[in-house]
């Protein structure tokens, strides 16, 4: 008689961890932050509350990861859908075409859906709003999130202003804020759609105030 293989802990624990993921996404998407709980993310999950706790420290915590983890995984589905001219464009990276409009377009109309995906926005959201009152997870959120996207601008706009598409004096930190607060903006308050259309026309905007002077 073959001997009985034992259980595989790893893809176990891979599978709980993915179900506590889709949990948390969407009991936040669904109920609102405020009133997800870590028990109803275990129950929504099939897992113990204790496992839970056992790997998270807080359910900001838990939608944290989740959130890192659905952004990764939207960022290679992103790559994957693009293919040759992702691998071209540098990878993760803002795609370098050798037109700065066009790049930044097309950056700005992909973060246009992803703040229109119902999947995300919430969990967006409510990380967002629990980081004002949290300073903790405010950095964490700022670290993890925000910083690695600015740059990724940061660096595109160096690469403009060594190509001469952009002054040489300007900051591109700052100037970056000029492309995404406006969307940030709109997004948040849910005032006025958030369209391609207006993604190209924030670009066209700032690129106007960047140009170099003649």
């Amino acid at each position: 008689m073959a001997p009985r293989k034992a259980p595989d802990s790893t893809r176990r624990s891979d599978r709980s961890r993915r179900a506590i993921y889709d949990a948390a996404l969407a009991l936040v998407g669904e109920e609102g932050y405020t009133r997800t709980t870590i028990e109803g993310i275990a129950a929504r999950a099939g897992v113990g509350k204790q496992t839970i706790y056992r790997w998270w420290p807080s359910k900001a915590a838990v939608l944290m990861e989740a959130f890192l983890d659905l952004a990764a995984r939207q960022a290679a589905e992103a790559a994957e859908a693009a293919g040759e001219g992702a691998a071209e464009a540098g990878g993760d990276g803002i795609p370098d075409t050798g037109d700065l409009a066009a790049d930044l377009k097309a950056v700005l109309r992909a973060t246009v859906d992803e703040l229109n995906d119902p999947a995300a926005a919430a969990p967006t959201r409510a990380l967002a709003a629990e980081g004002i009152v949290d300073p903790a997870l405010g950095a964490q959120f700022v670290e993890k999130l925000l910083d690695p996207q600015i740059q990724l601008y940061v660096t595109r706009l160096r690469a403009a202003q060594d190509a001469g598409e952009v002054r040489a004096d300007i900051d591109p930190r700052t100037a970056l804020e000029l492309l995404i607060a406006p969307l940030t903006h709109r997004w948040l308050l849910r005032t006025l759609p958030l369209t391609h259309a207006y993604a190209d026309e924030v670009v066209d905007y700032a690129l106007r105030g960047l140009s170099p002077r003649t």
